[in-house]
């Protein structure tokens, strides 16, 4: 089957606002989401992060990098600040290349982003 251009959501939370804990995460996260769904850093095109307003100490994509995405591209923004919304919050969108259909592919969200989306949780 040829490859094809697909879109994984995920999503994670740190406990406080640091670099360290952000990088921490982040790399959590984006292993995750690779292992998951069988990716290499040469099958992801492109990673959205957005981090919710109490986060500013430090780029998620920092982290994506350190794991060896060079050659992906990479944006930071930040989140919509809905008065109630999960705090410390990195959510990313990534887009990849992948031989998965649409239903094979596994979204990921860990910590206290696992109340965001239950119904996507498979430990």
């Amino acid at each position: 089957m040829d490859k094809r251009l697909c879109a994984l959501r995920g999503a994670t939370t740190v406990e406080s606002d640091s670099p360290e804990n952000i990088a921490e995460a982040t790399a959590e996260l984006l292993t995750e989401l690779a292992s998951r769904n069988g990716l290499s850093a040469s099958d992801v095109v492109s990673a959205i992060f957005t981090v919710t307003p109490d986060i500013v100490s430090d780029f998620p994509a920092r982290a994506a990098r350190d794991l060896g995405w060079d050659e992906v591209s990479l944006l930071c923004t930040n989140e919509i600040p809905v008065p109630g919304a999960l705090a410390h919050c990195i959510r990313v969108l990534v887009h990849a290349e992948t031989d998965r259909d649409r239903a094979s592919i596994r979204h990921v969200y860990l910590r206290g982003a696992k109340t965001l989306r239950p119904d996507l949780i498979s430990e």
